[in-house]
């Protein structure tokens, strides 16, 4: 009979000495039973070998492998993670025990009290001893720590079994060692044998936990060991808690991924709009820059058409696009804080800056493009005026000039007699009076061929040719004339006969006659009128030219009364004298032909000049038509602006009521838009009638276009900033009347009133909240809510930086920890844990972007999670 030996276990942590009730049954009559014996050693050397074989090391015999300590410290090295002190390496009796002392310091050292258990004991292989001290290894690294509703670790071990068993019938776990031992496995109830067999071998392939009973064990022992049945339950418990536990990392690292998938889609949707609009803008700048004129006025016109259609359907859909890639940028930006992501940053040259420097560019070519097509239309309609004053005066030039050149020439004078020599003398007298009168004809050819060289016409070649021309036949004729006169004056001594007449008549024919050819020609010229100012001026001169028609009249009359007195002296003398005027080439035919057109002219004049009137008339409609609905739609737009800036800064309602109101503010607005097409269509008809100036409105169409388009990206911004500050406030549990509190203080402190705070104003905000702030501080916090240094805080970053440090988010530490679990404590994971615990997308994702695992020991393919998971939070440069 072997002596019991008292083996009392104490803990420190409060669970005092539960299991000694059991002692009294496992140890009655100072006996250990037989058959506990041999479940105990069955059990505990395969619960040992569990753990030992993860060094290589197996035990056979559980009171004989134990005597010299190392294995049993190695085993606790296993078990709890942690280095014992080196073992003696002698065979020495002396050598064992120490090892074994080793052990049991390093097991009382984790809140472990022995009594009783001794290490000459284990070295002599005392079975009671040495299974005792693996019982009392098994309580503290298996068993104590199991708990199910603060329960002691014993009685949460027995709730976690009655638990996983409820669902089965016939089971009804009541202890560890009544008759329904076999409780776990039992759920067939007329073959309990084959249960347990089939229970073991699963649990041996699939749970990696040994086979530690034989079925016979526990069906033929009336009452099993109850410690043997513990151990391989507390087995069993650690399976699937670590199960649960892979599962929970599995789910964390799929919603990190999940996010982080979310958040890339985004930032690709960002680039391919950015992209698509920066190129728009690219192709369409040079276009608008282009300042090539062209020829016509035809053409012109086509190309203020195609702005036209550039400004109603091609670039109100950009408009619409760049507003909404602002809002999709600044809702991703949120999410990415909320999500503790960092801050995204588009390729190069697509920040949103970038995108509005580019659209500034496209607005300032767009300005400059229009008023060079309207001052070019201006240019080509000054241009074909004088184009064709030019071609009228020429002709009426070149047709006076016409044989003059020749008639200058001749030598008639040689062979003339006296009467044709004062005949020509005077002739020629009249014709440098002519010649002097169409030097001021000359002149306005010479100064319109100028302007036109000037302007740029197309056509400048041919009229600077033309204009030569007739520069150089002036200049021939002058000097014929001079000669000519020279010669008549040396004849003039031999011919003294002139006929007074003729020479009066002459005289004032000539003047008359190129009074009535200027007359005619201002009759019949053109003229450009862009007001009813200037149309009254001209019937104003036209009125003070009919004054001086009776005049004309009656100096027409009195020329003719000269050649009607040439004729009565002739009658009344009976002279046969010629009725030609040999001193003129006026006649009095012409004269009166000349007359005549004058008097028809005149008619005509006046109504030309009524038609202008008319159509100036109609141009003022046009005028005081656009200038109404401007001078409402300025003003309108105006107040909206003002409404949407007091809607954005109140702070009486909640974020969902400016919301309903901003709402109601846009759905106005959408609602307004057919009168800006209206608007749209008057000012066309304005420019298509050539109205290029309006006194009743200081409101231009250009004006009313970017007030509009300012009130739509307005609108637009502020729902944005309204959802971002409830996407905000719900992420980071922000209540409506702390939301309330922060827009009273940062309304407060932003003295400009324009929804920023500059920088003194924000640092009295921090300090009348309570904040003790150094130069170093201010500085760090204001490179959290103005990282882009541009000396302004908005409201959103206001509310960023009161919540930031409350904030309920994941972080790469967390993410880490996680895949460590799915490692097994590894420091890399391979790609079939990563498939076993992940679905299949999460894991393809992993596996495609995380790096090679580069520390020492891995196998081929290993993979590091932890550079991959301080990557996902911008922490490292993967």
């Amino acid at each position: 009979m072997m002596t019991q030996v008292e083996t009392t276990v104490h803990y420190d942590n409060g669970y005092e000495d539960e299991y000694m009730i059991q002692e009294e049954e496992w140890d009655r009559d100072m006996l250990l039973d037989p058959a506990w014996e041999q479940q105990q050693r069955k059990t505990f050397t395969a619960w040992c070998n569990s753990h030992l074989r993860k060094a290589g090391v197996q035990i056979e015999n559980i009171e004989e492998d134990f005597r010299n300590g190392l294995k049993l410290m190695l085993l606790l090295e296993v078990i709890s993670g942690e280095r014992l002190p080196k073992p003696d390496r002698g065979k020495m009796r002396f050598h064992k025990i120490a090892n074994v002392n080793k052990a049991l310091d390093f097991i009382t050292s984790k809140g472990v009290k022995l009594v009783s258990i001794g290490a000459e004991e284990i070295v002599d292989g005392n079975v009671k001893m040495t299974l005792g001290m693996i019982w009392t290894i098994i309580l503290r690294f298996a068993i104590q720590d199991i708990s199910v509703e603060e329960t002691s670790a014993k009685e949460g071990l027995l709730l976690w079994c009655q638990r996983k068993t409820a669902p089965y019938r016939n089971v009804n776990v009541q202890n560890f060692h009544h008759e329904n031992c076999n409780f776990y496995f039992n759920f067939i109830a007329d073959d309990p044998l084959g249960n347990l067999n089939l229970a073991f071998d699963i649990a041996e392939k699939h749970l990696d936990i040994p086979k530690m009973l034989d079925a016979e064990d526990i069906i033929n022992t009336p009452k099993p060991d109850e410690r043997a049945i513990m151990t391989y339950v507390s087995c069993f418990y650690h399976a699937f808690a670590g199960a649960e536990q892979a599962e929970t990392a599995a789910n964390r690292i799929c919603k990190v991924l999940g996010v982080n998938q979310e958040n890339e889609k985004l930032m690709e949707e960002y680039e391919r709009l950015a992209s698509e609009l920066l190129e728009w803008i690219r192709r369409t700048t040079p276009w608008l820059e282009n300042r090539t004129p062209e020829k016509t006025m035809a053409e012109m016109q086509r190309k203020l058409e195609d702005f036209r259609d550039y400004r109603r359907q091609h670039k109100p859909p950009k408009v619409q696009e760049k507003c909404q890639l602002e809002i999709n940028f600044n809702t991703l930006q949120t999410k990415l804080r909320i999500s503790n992501r960092p801050a995204f940053m588009p390729s190069e040259g697509k920040m949103v800056s970038d995108i509005a420097s580019a659209w500034q560019g496209l607005e300032q070519a767009e300005k400059g493009y229009e008023e060079w097509l309207l001052t070019e239309i201006r240019r080509l309609e000054r241009v074909d005026h004088l184009a064709e004053k030019f071609r009228q005066k020429a002709t009426n030039h070149e047709n006076w000039a016409s044989g003059k050149e020749l008639f200058l020439s001749q030598k008639d004078y040689e062979t003339a007699t006296l009467t044709e020599i004062r005949a020509l003398l005077r002739k020629h007298e009249a014709f440098e009076s002519d010649l002097a009168a169409h030097q001021d004809r000359v002149e306005q050819i010479a100064a319109i061929a100028q302007e036109l060289n000037e302007l740029d016409y197309h056509d400048v070649a041919a009229v600077n040719q033309r204009c030569q021309s007739i520069c150089d036949l002036w200049d021939k004729l002058g000097t014929l004339t001079q000669k000519r006169r020279e010669a008549l004056e040396r004849t003039e001594k031999l011919l003294e006969t002139i006929d007074q007449l003729f020479l009066e008549f002459a005289k004032r024919s000539a003047p008359f006659n190129n009074w009535m050819e200027g007359a005619m020609e201002d009759l019949q010229d053109m003229f450009i009128v862009h007001t009813i100012e200037e149309v009254q001026s001209l019937i104003a001169a036209h009125e003070q030219f009919k004054a001086t028609l009776p005049e004309a009249d009656s100096e027409r009359q009195a020329i003719l009364g000269i050649h009607n007195e040439v004729q009565k002296i002739s009658q009344s003398y009976g002279i046969k004298a010629s009725f030609i005027n040999s001193y003129s080439t006026i006649t009095t035919e012409e004269l009166l032909n000349k007359w005549e057109k004058v008097k028809k002219l005149v008619p005509q004049r006046d109504s030309a000049l009524q038609e202008e009137m008319a159509r100036q008339h109609a141009n003022e409609r046009l005028r005081r038509q656009f200038a109404a609905q401007a001078n409402l739609i300025g003003p309108w737009i105006q107040t909206r602006m003002e409404e949407i800036g007091r809607c954005s800064l109140e702070i009486g309602g909640t974020l969902e009521d400016q919301m309903t109101q901003l709402k109601q503010i846009e759905h106005v607005i959408v609602a307004y838009k057919p009168n800006i097409d209206k608007l749209e269509g008057d000012h066309q008809l304005i420019q298509e009638s050539l109205v290029f100036d309006n006194k009743h409105t200081n409101y231009t169409m250009e004006h009313i276009r970017v007030g509009w388009e300012l009130l739509l990206t307005t609108i637009a911004r502020t729902i944005n900033e309204i959802e971002t500050q409830i996407l905000t406030r719900d992420a980071k549990g922000i209540s409506q009347q702390q939301m309330n509190e922060f827009r009273s203080s940062f309304n407060h402190f932003d003295r400009k009133k324009n929804g920023a705070m500059e920088t003194d104003d924000f640092r009295a905000c921090l300090i009348s909240m309570g904040y003790d702030l150094g130069e170093v501080e201010f500085a760090r916090i204001m490179m959290l809510v103005d990282s882009n240094a541009t000396g302004i805080v908005s409201f959103q970053s206001f509310i960023d930086f009161m919540t930031r440090e409350t904030a309920d988010t994941d972080t790469a530490e967390q993410v880490v920890a996680s895949f460590r679990i799915l490692a097994a404590d590894k420091p890399y994971i391979l790609v079939e844990e990563l498939r076993r615990e992940l679905p299949p997308e999460q894991a393809e994702y992993c596996i495609m972007r995380m790096p090679p695992y580069a520390g020492h020991g891995a196998p081929p393919g290993a993979l590091d999670y932890t550079a991959f998971s301080t990557a996902l939070y911008g922490e490292s440069d993967l």
